[in-house]
């Protein structure tokens, strides 16, 4: 199944409604950056990259609209960028397609509407073809690190739904099994939101990806009855250290793929990188809504509950085998000088 997770046609912006998977496989059209907005926040559109790249076409229509009303300036379409940047505080892509954004505004700024409009236009659709050709190339340089008949556990959705393209950890899973390697995938359900049982168990079924589905506090018994070869996650950001903030819950798996000695991989675009933070205590984490927690059970009076919600955990580099990117693999040990020379090279 080709899956088109944004769709960007006669400057016309649509995207799968993830909040309605997997019952429903609807498109919903964003008209304004407003809409951008809540879709980012409610997760009818989530995964770094995907976030990233819905922004950008997001700020192409907010310039539109600021050309309509005569306010198309810089400090207006600053004010734009400032809304989706607080969107979601902990994924760095979101920060890097706005900058992005913003530096064609700047560059372009005293040509004439039109021919700023286009490059804008153009930014974003740039965006969206490099995540793409970045998610194939993801794919083939982790394929190999996949065998023949492993048994492989994902956390959260890292698949086409989270990018422009076949996803981050899904796209290796993707190019080994057209290699003719057999793998079968064991899904967290991921909760609280439930994107592995919801997105990524739908998305890898849609492919025909052998798979199963397990409840987050199962994985231990797995790896300990040696039904798992190799963990495989996204991430959302990965500083200077190699410390990599992702899905709640992708911290424990690390602690216990190394206690079971389970390779444990990262899969992300250069995009997720951000060396400008030294360490990943330093990462933002973003915390959500305690609903998500309780709306799961049927209890009727929440007001008694005292929730934490946070929406992402901090793994060191030093739990993570390899991290997974387009421009090569970065073996274990992740430090922050491997980093450097790799981003020199």
């Amino acid at each position: 199944m080709n899956l088109e997770t944004i769709i960007f046609e006669n400057n016309t912006l649509k995207i799968i409604d993830q909040a309605k998977l997997p019952d429903q496989f609807i498109y919903i059209q964003l008209n304004s950056l407003d809409e951008v907005v809540r879709a980012i926040k409610k997760l009818n559109v989530r995964g770094a990259p995907a976030i990233g790249i819905t922004a950008a076409y997001g700020l192409y229509l907010y310039a539109r609209q600021l050309q309509s009303k005569g306010t198309l300036d810089l400090a207006h379409f600053k004010e734009g960028a400032l809304s989706l940047k607080n969107t979601r505080p902990t994924a760095v892509n979101l920060g890097w397609a706005i900058h992005s954004m913003l530096k064609q505004f700047q560059d372009n700024m005293e040509k004439e509407t039109e021919a700023l409009l286009e490059r804008l236009k153009q930014t974003a659709r740039q965006i969206h073809r490099q995540d793409k050709e970045t998610c194939l190339a993801i794919g083939k340089n982790g394929s190999g690190l996949m065998k023949d008949g492993f048994r492989i556990l994902t956390h959260c959705n890292a698949g086409a739904l989270a990018t422009g393209g076949s996803g981050t950890a899904l796209s290796v899973i993707y190019t080994a099994t057209r290699q003719g390697k057999r793998l079968h995938v064991f899904v967290d359900e991921t909760r609280p939101v439930g994107q592995g049982v919801r997105l990524t168990y739908w998305e890898l079924h849609a492919n025909d990806i052998a798979a199963t589905l397990i409840t987050d506090s199962m994985a231990a018994w797995l790896m300990k009855e040696k039904k798992i070869n190799a963990v495989i996650v996204g991430a959302d950001r990965i500083v200077n250290n190699g410390d990599i903030a992702n899905k709640i819950g992708t911290y424990g798996l690390a602690i216990l793929a190394q206690y079971h000695k389970i390779p444990f991989y990262v899969a992300a675009p250069l995009s997720s990188f951000d060396l400008s933070i030294d360490k990943g205590e330093r990462i933002p984490i973003e915390m959500r809504d305690e609903n998500e927690v309780l709306d799961f059970w049927p209890i009727k009076d929440k007001t008694k509950y005292k929730v934490l919600n946070p929406a992402f955990d901090v793994t060191p580099g030093s739990l993570i085998s390899a991290i997974i990117t387009e421009k090569g693999v970065i073996h274990q040990p992740v430090t922050a000088k491997k980093i450097t020379q790799f981003f020199k090279n």
